[in-house]
């Protein structure tokens, strides 16, 4: 086979104009007329496939070698028709390279060989070409061959397209259900936090009655938060622990400012109206369908009540007394002592560690306490953190 030029002739072979040579180009164009990429470096055969085609109703387009048609590939070609023994990239290299480009894996390839032999139809399949024409071909077989591989592909078109619909379809739903979902988590984000809000406003009104400060709510909450962290509870357990125990002294707005605000130590009847404060909070709390109103409700109740059985209001003793008062008890233990008061001052931390630990397995759980004494580090750090605020000192050590 003899090359026409030393350089590729890319040519497009449009439908005839006359009317005896085929269809014209806007009939083609309304019968949807493939697009046909025709190599070959013999002029003749070129010629010849290309006026069969148009004849067809395709449009045509053409190569006279690979590398000519490697530039000419892209989606608008329906269908090649290339020659096998061509010089330089010949055919079964052509075919070979056009299916290494996976948008190209479904593309129709028919061959042209006057190559005899099954070795060499092996190899042609092995490359990718999906049917055979022998050189000198016959047109009506041209014919045949190109219609149910045009038609094999027009229906794999049809299938990548509805499946780039249904993915497209179910990407459009998907982002719509994103943000459907996080417009539902803002909201719910909005409603926790201004439940969140209520609660710190109805804890500081008690807590003014005390004289006591926002930071001693802080406080108490962290250093619930960080022994239940250590207990290594659940975190969902432990946010509604640290969120529930700043509600512990909520029931101090129903004790008389007298009691609260006395200066000196309280007398017997005194001290069991200032009890009374545990009741009061759990029944501030109670029927909530609130989750951090519900441990709040058990925290006020149960915060004064000793492992040995001899606190209040109930007396309960050991694992009776919930886990969320044991844990709130070591805290407001601790950051009573540690901070001063109408009727004593603020004691050093060092000296409040060695009393607490004389208290254990009589005031405090042994477990809580030990994990309250092991994290001290963490502890003074949320302290020094609260520190500076109105109405409190610098705390000692």
């Amino acid at each position: 086979m003899s090359s026409s030029s030393d350089r590729p002739q890319l040519q497009w072979l449009g439908p005839a104009a006359s009317e005896g040579q085929g269809a014209t180009r806007t009939e083609a164009r309304e019968r949807d007329a493939a697009r046909v990429l025709v190599v070959d470096d013999e002029d003749g055969v070129r010629r010849a496939v290309a006026r069969v085609l148009r004849t067809l109703g395709h449009e045509v387009q053409v190569a006279n070698d690979g590398v000519a048609a490697l530039h000419m590939l892209g989606p608008h070609i329906d269908l090649i028709v290339l020659d096998a023994d061509m010089p330089g990239l010949d055919g079964f290299e052509l075919t070979r390279r056009i299916r290494e480009t996976p948008d190209y894996f479904d593309l129709p390839i028919v061959m042209l060989t006057g190559l005899e032999g099954r070795e060499h139809r092996i190899r042609a399949l092995q490359a990718g070409v999906n049917d055979f024409l022998s050189k000198p071909f016959d047109p009506t077989e041209l014919e045949a061959r190109t219609r149910w591989l045009l038609q094999l592909k027009q229906a794999h078109d049809t299938i990548k397209q509805q499946r780039e619909d249904l993915e497209n379809t179910v990407r459009k739903r998907t982002a719509a259900l994103s943000a459907a979902l996080e417009e539902v988590a803002a909201a719910h984000q909005q409603t926790h936090e201004a439940h969140l809000d209520t609660i710190r406003r109805l804890v500081l009104a008690a807590e003014h009655k005390d004289r006591a400060t926002a930071a001693h709510i802080e406080r108490i909450g962290l250093f619930c938060e960080l022994l239940a962290d250590h207990l290594r509870l659940p975190p969902e357990r432990t946010a509604l622990i640290r969120h529930g125990s700043q509600m512990h002294d909520v029931g101090k707005l129903g004790i008389p400012d007298c009691i609260l605000q006395k200066p000196g130590t309280l007398d017997p009847p005194e001290w069991e109206v200032m009890k009374q404060h545990a009741t009061m909070g759990a029944r501030i709390l109670q029927g909530s369908a609130s989750e951090i109103m519900h441990v709040g409700e058990v925290v006020a109740l149960s915060h004064h009540e000793w492992w040995d059985g001899s606190g209040y209001p109930s007396g309960l003793a050991g694992e009776e007394i919930p886990l969320e008062g044991r844990i709130c008890a070591v805290a407001d233990v601790f950051d009573a002592l540690t901070t001063k008061r109408p009727y004593r001052r603020a004691l050093p931390n060092n000296a409040v560690f060695d009393m607490m630990r004389t208290e254990r397995g009589r005031h405090f759980d042994p477990q809580i306490l030990d994990a309250f004494t092991s994290c001290r580090k963490e502890v003074e750090n949320i302290q020094q953190q609260y520190r500076y605020v109105t109405g409190e000192t610098e705390i000692p050590h």
